[in-house]
């Protein structure tokens, strides 16, 4: 991550009074006074994870700035994220939620937007987020709005789309995840049939994922959740999959056919496939079982999913990282919608994220081909170069 700023704006740690459970809030930069950044529970959950996520918020804001656009309404917000070192499954969860918003509802309402991450659905966040006095997750950008009762209107009738049985709340990152795959085979001239993919995770990011990736004609050949590795050479039943998930994501057996196998948890990492997507936990990577890849791309749909030394380690391998500061950053989509770029419609917000995702992941590529980098290095570079501009135009800080 760039040095843009010596240190967070805001970092904060939580203790619940009633199990001492820890919380924590980072806001890594603020533009137009507001930040944006999800909500993530899982057990282990650390500040210094909520940091290193709060700045690749940043990042992902200021890689998806143009300044010569000057018909887009949306402004890229400035970067933070929540945690909560929690178990979701853990009976006590929603009670540790539901405080958690409660003692940070004046950063909610002034500075920073939220909404769900890892072990939080949606839904969820926001039942919890009015349980605990809040008129909305997102209503610290509603003074840059310029008709508030509308954009909400128009939020809400977006969120109440569904494609296919899924709610295009959940289908916008994974579209995005796909387009930008489906950028880097075409500029490698890779056809998109009799490509196989990998995943870790099926739940919100994953599953979209899989979906649109399987559309656009590529074979899925293993799906690992908390239960194991579903895998099948010959690809798998990616919608009977999706059908059959539990709220966490996890797939019930039952729906499995009978050629396809259960394999270990870890088996994903080596399926023969060109394609690997860790779209589940931080740190799936590391400098150990990165040597099980045979993929030819790694596409990072979780946020840090492979370590700084196994990124190096798989380089050197000629295997291509690419960041997950630009492929799951088409969660914007949602800024889009609210500020009336992008109507409530699934096709428009498709197109939107298929254009805007295409874009950066080509200006990405051509730029880590131009200074002979990785594409980690050069979203960094396009990043750093966009911070000064925003600054100049917005602040600091507000």
């Amino acid at each position: 991550m760039p040095s843009h700023s010596p240190a967070p704006l805001i970092s904060l740690t939580w203790t619940d009074h009633v199990t001492g459970t820890k919380g924590y809030l980072v806001v890594d930069r603020l533009v137009r006074g507001v930040s944006s950044g999800g909500l993530r529970m899982r057990k282990g959950c650390t500040l210094a994870e909520v940091t290193g996520l709060a700045q690749g918020m940043t990042m992902k804001e200021a890689l998806h700035f143009d300044a010569d656009d000057t018909l887009a309404r949306y402004v890229p917000l400035g970067g933070a994220k929540g945690g909560i070192d929690c178990d979701p499954r853990d009976p006590a969860a929603y009670g540790v939620l539901v405080r958690f918003l409660r003692a940070l509802r004046p950063y909610v309402e002034n500075v920073w937007t939220t909404g769900e991450d890892l072990g939080l659905g949606q839904d969820l966040v926001d039942r919890a987020a009015e349980e605990a006095g809040l008129v909305s997750t997102v209503q610290a950008v509603y003074p840059l709005l310029e008709d508030e009762r509308e954009a909400r209107r128009r939020l809400s009738d977006a969120f109440a789309v569904t494609v296919g049985g899924i709610g295009l709340d959940e289908l916008a990152g994974g579209c995005g995840v796909a387009e930008s795959t489906l950028a880097a085979l075409d500029r490698a001239g890779v056809a998109h049939s009799g490509t196989r993919v990998s995943l870790q995770g099926l739940g919100t990011m994953g599953g979209a994922t899989a979906r649109f990736l399987s559309e656009a004609g590529l074979t899925v050949v293993a799906v690992a959740d908390v239960k194991g590795t579903i895998a099948n050479p010959a690809g798998l039943d990616v919608e009977a999959l999706l059908a059959a998930r539990d709220a966490h994501g996890a797939v019930e057996r039952g729906a499995l056919r009978a050629e396809d196998q259960e394999l270990p948890g870890d088996a994903w990492l080596g399926a023969d496939a060109e394609i690997l997507v860790p779209a589940a936990v931080s740190y799936a990577v590391d400098a150990v079982n990165q040597a099980s890849i045979r993929a030819r791309w790694v596409v990072e749909a979780a946020n840090m999913p492979v370590l700084p030394e196994a990124e190096a380690l798989l380089v050197e391998r000629g295997i291509t990282v690419l960041p997950d500061v630009v492929v799951n950053s088409a969660t914007n989509a949602w800024w889009w919608t609210l500020f009336g770029d992008v109507g409530p419609d699934a096709e428009e917000a498709f197109r939107h994220i298929r254009r805007s995702m295409r874009t950066l992941v080509d200006r990405v590529l051509e730029r880590a081909a131009a200074d002979g980098c990785t594409p980690r290095a050069a979203a960094h570079a396009l990043a750093t170069d966009r911070l000064p501009v925003m600054a100049d135009r917005f602040g600091w800080y507000g």
